[in-house]
């Protein structure tokens, strides 16, 4: 019996791939994203991939992957960089990794709230160039995180963890998210409108998911709606933030200061928030611990190991393929 072939585009940590053992595993070596020609080269022939949030999954590429493959798993828990409904119209199931990041992702905003306010990565920078210096009054005031109040914009699992965390420092919690349901009883108050919560919060901490609805969904006019003491916080997505929009804030003091674990053209990051030393800036770490990153794994190969015995992944995204009669099965001697 020939091994499901499966294409790795990025090496995984070692664990998720000793869990790939007696499949015939294809890794992509580099440390960088795929190529795009190497990328539609390898998928060739394979029966399932295993992708990062650098492949896009489009009509291209299942074309040049072609009809024996099964399943998309995305090593992330966000997937706006597959095209789920090409892979619905073609029987392919795709898959997350949902749950196992939470807590790692929501400890992330707070390091980025608390740097942002108390100004940090500034004062470290400020240190490492070695400068004559001596305590002073004034010397670097940030702002207060305790008994302020934090507004959450998008309420999800994240966005409750990070909400969770508040209680610590003794804050007020607002959320928005139009996708909870009206009857929802959650910790925190809501508010009816992102408006609402943009002029009350002194910081913003943004957990929703990438679409057309939410992409630049704090541009301009919102920033101008927060205070000018304010923090903004990005653990989602790059493009909710119109990234020029926020370079152009915090230039001028609409808002105090940002911390960004995302970017709106990654690997790109805006000169202006290079240069300006009130915006903390991570390269997109919100996952990065070795537990979660070891977590992702494991429920990425489970999700392509179910598939390939013909069983129902466990984090599926596209349910309605499941029953589908059109739903791609393992190939036979495989």
């Amino acid at each position: 019996m020939t091994a499901a072939s499966v294409l790795v585009t990025r090496r995984l940590p070692a664990r998720a791939m000793e869990q790939l053992s007696g499949l015939d595993v294809e890794v992509w070596p580099g440390e960088t994203a795929m190529p795009r020609a190497d990328l539609l080269r390898a998928v060739a022939g394979k029966d399932a991939m295993i992708t990062l949030l650098t492949e896009r999954v489009d009509d291209e590429l299942l074309d040049a992957a072609g009809e024996g493959l099964v399943i998309v798993a995305n090593y992330a828990v966000g997937y706006d960089n597959i095209d789920v409904d090409a892979c619905t119209r073609r029987g392919i199931m795709v898959s997350n990794t949902p749950d196992v990041l939470t807590d790692a992702t929501a400890d992330m905003a707070w390091a980025l709230l608390m740097a942002a306010a108390r100004r940090v990565a500034e004062g470290d920078r400020f240190l490492r160039a070695g400068p004559e210096w001596v305590w002073g009054p004034e010397m670097m005031l940030g702002q207060d995180v305790h008994h302020r109040t934090l507004g959450i914009v998008g309420y999800g699992r994240i966005g409750q963890a990070v909400a969770a965390r508040a209680s610590g420092f003794a804050m007020e919690v607002l959320w928005f998210d139009p996708l909870v349901p009206s009857d929802a009883v959650l910790p925190g108050r809501r508010c009816e409108t992102l408006d609402e919560l943009l002029g009350a919060s002194d910081f913003v901490s943004l957990h929703v998911s990438l679409s057309a609805g939410t992409h630049h969904l704090i541009n301009a006019e919102r920033l101008r709606q927060m205070r000018p003491t304010a923090v903004l916080v990005n653990a989602a997505r790059g493009p909710v933030v119109d990234e020029a929009a926020l370079a152009e804030a915090l230039d001028t003091g609409v808002i105090f200061a940002a911390g960004l674990d995302v970017y709106e053209r990654e690997p790109e990051v805006d000169a202006r928030l290079r240069a300006n030393p009130r915006a903390v800036l991570a390269p997109h770490l919100g996952s990065a611990t070795v537990d979660t990153r070891d977590a992702m794994g494991k429920v990425a190969v489970t999700n392509v190991r179910a598939a390939l015995q013909g069983e129902h992944p466990p984090t599926l995204v596209n349910p309605a393929v499941w029953g589908s009669p059109s739903r791609r099965r393992p190939r036979a001697g495989r």
